[in-house]
């Protein structure tokens, strides 16, 4: 079967990170990509220049418009902006039987924020607890917390059990902020805590990450694969893409991953 999963977020004119990320990390990973947007960004490799929200109302009308024609058999959220876009989600996948990804986009990489501030909380109650996994970087967990970000190991384990406890059944917690030649990952479930090693890889170039992890994520869960399946084939993705993000040419400042690097190599 062919995977539908809808992707709820902002649209990124540059091809690397949002919706034009979600949609190749998805194709890329075996699924049927649909998008409801949230946002307009002008941005590029060097960072966001400006941004116009989509009308709450019109986010939940793009969500109605697909669920009642197609099955949906997972969802990836990423940007939202503010408090009103996260509510207008929040009651339009009301009773959506299928698996939710968050990815709480708080701020871009060049220090852009994209989560107004007192929209925070309205994620905290409204959203966490309707994820079934969420997969924030170490900043972002630290804002969602209200804490200093994580700088060890046994600080997010400690961070990643306080995220579960607000209300989603798992936690994959991001650790490529971390100091050092690795980038682990945290996976934090009801079965306890996983740790997924990854090398860190010598690149300017891994604008979208975060997108494009969630987004492969999601398509791994729409495939049915059990979620510590779904989580480990999803980082051996974003490992791949990363590491040879450089046979792009895409732009002067942090460029994009390689979304479809395993098509590269088959061709080649």
């Amino acid at each position: 079967m062919i995977p539908n999963i809808l992707s709820i977020a902002g649209s990124d004119p540059s091809g690397g990170a949002g919706i034009q990320a979600d949609l190749k990390a998805i194709a890329a990973t075996g699924g049927y990509g649909m998008a409801a947007i949230t946002a307009l960004t002008a941005q590029n490799t060097r960072g966001v220049k400006g941004s116009a929200l989509t009308d709450p109302g019109m986010v939940a009308a793009q969500i109605d418009a697909v669920r009642e024609d197609i099955r949906i058999d997972a969802v990836k959220i990423g940007m939202l902006g503010t408090a009103a876009i996260v509510e207008a989600v929040a009651r339009a996948l009301e009773g959506l039987a299928a698996p939710v990804v968050l990815d709480p986009v708080m701020v871009a990489k060049g220090g852009d924020r994209l989560l107004a501030p007192e929209a925070v909380a309205a994620l905290r109650d409204r959203l966490l607890p309707m994820a079934t996994v969420i997969t924030p970087n170490l900043p972002e967990a630290a804002d969602l917390l209200g804490a200093p970000a994580a700088g060890s190991r046994d600080a997010m384990e400690d961070q990643a059990e306080a995220l579960r406890a607000r209300g989603p059944a798992a936690v994959l917690l991001k650790g490529g902020h971390l100091a050092g030649g690795e980038s682990p990952d945290l996976l934090c479930d009801g079965a306890g805590r996983t740790w997924l090693e990854g090398a860190r890889h010598a690149t300017a170039n891994t604008h979208g990450t975060g997108c494009t992890l969630s987004s492969a994520l999601a398509t791994e869960l729409g495939h049915g694969r059990p979620l510590a399946e779904a989580v480990a084939r999803a980082k051996a993705y974003i490992g791949a893409a990363i590491a040879r993000a450089d046979a792009l040419s895409v732009g002067t400042g942090h460029g994009p991953v390689h979304h479809f690097h395993a098509f590269q190599e088959r061709s080649a």
